[in-house]
């Protein structure tokens, strides 16, 4: 008997991926979209209506949720947050508690798409457990690590959930603003252009980024359903919060002059920034999640080359 996953943020840089993946696995895939949906596959749901949830799980009845609403909404960059608060609350938090309620009641595992910056990313602190003690730098942290409570509150006991932490994610996209990392090769063309007319760009040299192919998380996704879902009742006992990362580092500022590398482009148009002791939005300086539990699960948490990659990838870009 085919098994059934539904997931949601479908339409977005990771959902897409993750919805191809389990299609070619053999599983019956159905994916939540609201403004992008395409029926019967991607169906508009509206994650603050209860009701809708309740409706739409009763009518597909699958044995997993992904919730990988976040990576792929609005609200994937910290700033955007900030300028809409409420809209991000309602989304990681009770969006994310509404949909946890409706999945136990039947019975249905649920995995919840996190953040690393549900850390505070201070100096000398990484790598982080998924046991260490979290403590966000901004709104977008705050509610991530407030939906990953509510979802771990509503499934207590029941083993019918598990959080999955991730860093920055980059991949093939539809847009280069779908991503913090594709969105750079934007920059870098800017850069090239305007230098002559607005002076040197400046790109963040300081804080430490983990950059993760969103082909790699999918891969992961899969197997900890997999896992998850064929350890029955055993599952209780198994890990609630699990990360996953590459371990690749780069500034902003050495990402973009990877991508210059590449397009054959000079970057004397981009200069690199130091700390912004006066951001608007607080930004740690490294993240770095540790993946020891899965390891210990047993998954394989290897990741692509983020040069090889965007090698490959980049060859549409180059003019």
């Amino acid at each position: 008997m085919a098994k059934t996953v539904f997931i949601t943020g479908a339409t977005g840089l990771l959902g897409r991926i993750v919805f191809d993946s389990f299609v070619n696995a053999g599983w019956t895939t159905v994916g939540a979209g609201f403004s992008r949906a395409k029926p019967p596959s991607i169906l508009k749901v509206d994650l603050e209506d209860q009701a809708a949830i309740e409706t739409t799980l009763d009518d597909i009845k699958p044995s997993i949720i992904i919730h990988s609403n976040t990576p792929g909404a609005a609200n994937r960059f910290p700033d955007q947050c900030e300028t809409d608060p409420d809209s991000t609350r309602a989304l990681n938090i009770a969006s994310s508690r509404r949909l946890a309620l409706a999945a136990s009641s039947r019975s249905i595992f649920l995995i919840y798409l996190s953040t690393d910056y549900v850390f505070s990313g201070r100096p000398g602190e990484a790598p982080y457990e998924a046991t260490s003690t979290p403590n966000p730098p901004n709104l977008y942290g705050q509610t991530k690590l407030a939906g990953e409570k509510a979802v771990l509150e509503v499934c207590e006991n029941t083993g019918l959930a598990v959080v999955l932490r991730v860093p920055v994610l980059y991949g093939h996209a539809e847009s280069n603003a779908e991503s913090a990392v594709n969105v750079l090769i934007d920059a870098v063309w800017k850069a090239t252009r305007d230098k002559d007319a607005q002076g040197p760009m400046e790109m963040d040299d300081y804080s430490l980024r983990y950059p993760t192919n969103t082909e790699d998380v999918a891969r992961v996704i899969m197997d900890i359903a997999n896992r998850y879902l064929n350890a029955d009742e055993a599952r209780v006992a198994m890990p609630k919060i699990l990360q996953f990362s590459g371990e690749q580092r780069f500034t902003k500022y050495q990402m973009c002059q990877i991508f210059a590398g590449i397009l054959g482009l000079p970057l004397d148009g981009m200069v690199g920034k130091g700390e912004d002791k006066d951001a608007k939005v607080a930004r740690p300086y490294d993240t770095h999640l540790s993946t020891k539990v899965l390891k210990d699960l047993g998954v394989d948490v290897r990741t692509m080359d983020f040069t090889d990659w965007w090698k490959m990838e980049m060859k549409a870009y180059r003019r």
